[in-house]
């Protein structure tokens, strides 16, 4: 079957590297100092859809569900591991709490996308699956990586107001709850500015990708707007399980607030986000 859209090349995918070129252009007669920060990003984000869009080709011939359950736990545990390095705080578990997050926000969303709306047939069709679990896990990830470091940091700066209202008889919870509710907003607030302006000031990737390969804009519009939910819903519940993960491991029991969080190194963290 012939394809009805407009393939590009290697040739014009090299053409597209200008307007990485004009960037570095202005970093350098600025002194921005961005010049290797964006070769470095642009030659791994190109080596890397180069690499993912050969694995996606061996995915979609996939027929076995273990081995795509398989593909989807490497993916999560990746967007886990990713999600951390973003911090500046670490503390004992918080990889396995981002991991236990996200899988769990990704895993139900996307179940019910593929299950109860789309109806795909069989449930684990790779060419369904894995780019709708993408989708979801990407802004997840985002999500519990703003939300995290806003409640750690949260606690360092006002550990003196939590350890009064703990000292004057509030639960954990209580004293806690502030700081968690405005971690939440922080984790949600990327989601809800997309959404806003979303068909007015920006057009969605994959909606504009159905289009130009051909797609009715009518149903690359639905499409979208269950796409859009389903980002919302998994941020939701990923920011709200990695949060409540750390306010269960930071504060014990005993109502006290632990001294479990530690700082993350400039060059560490510098070195874990590349």
């Amino acid at each position: 079957m012939e394809a009805n859209y407009i393939q590009i090349s290697y040739g014009q995918l090299a053409l597209a590297t200008l307007f990485i070129l004009i960037n570095i252009g202005l970093s350098l007669v600025l002194r921005l100092g961005l010049e290797q920060s964006l070769g470095i990003a642009s030659l791994r984000m190109v080596v890397q859809l180069l690499m993912v869009g050969y694995i996606l080709q061996w995915v979609f011939t996939l027929s076995n569900p273990i081995l795509i359950i398989l593909l989807a736990l490497g993916m999560t545990a990746i967007a886990g591991v990713s999600s951390v390095n973003r911090t500046r705080r670490r503390f004992t578990g918080i990889y396995w709490n981002n991991f236990i997050s996200l899988l769990s926000g990704s895993f139900l969303v996307t179940g019910i996308i593929v299950t109860g709306i789309v109806r795909v047939e069989p449930w684990y069709e790779p060419q369904y699956l894995i780019p709708l679990l993408g989708m979801v896990l990407g802004n997840a990830l985002t999500g519990t990586s703003l939300s995290l470091d806003r409640f750690m940091e949260d606690l360092i700066s006002h550990r003196g107001e939590i350890e009064a209202l703990l000292t004057l008889g509030a639960t954990r919870w209580e004293a806690a709850h502030q700081t968690i509710r405005e971690a939440l907003r922080t984790g949600m607030i990327p989601t809800i500015n997309s959404m806003m302006v979303m068909g007015l000031v920006s057009l969605p990737g994959m909606m504009t990708g159905q289009i130009l390969a051909g797609a009715n804009p009518n149903d690359a519009i639905r499409y979208q707007i269950v796409i859009i939910f389903a980002q919302a819903a998994g941020v939701a519940i990923a920011t709200m399980g990695v949060v409540i993960l750390a306010f269960l491991v930071l504060f014990n029991r005993d109502h006290q607030l632990t001294d479990l969080l530690r700082q993350v190194s400039s060059t560490k963290l510098k070195s874990s986000r590349r």
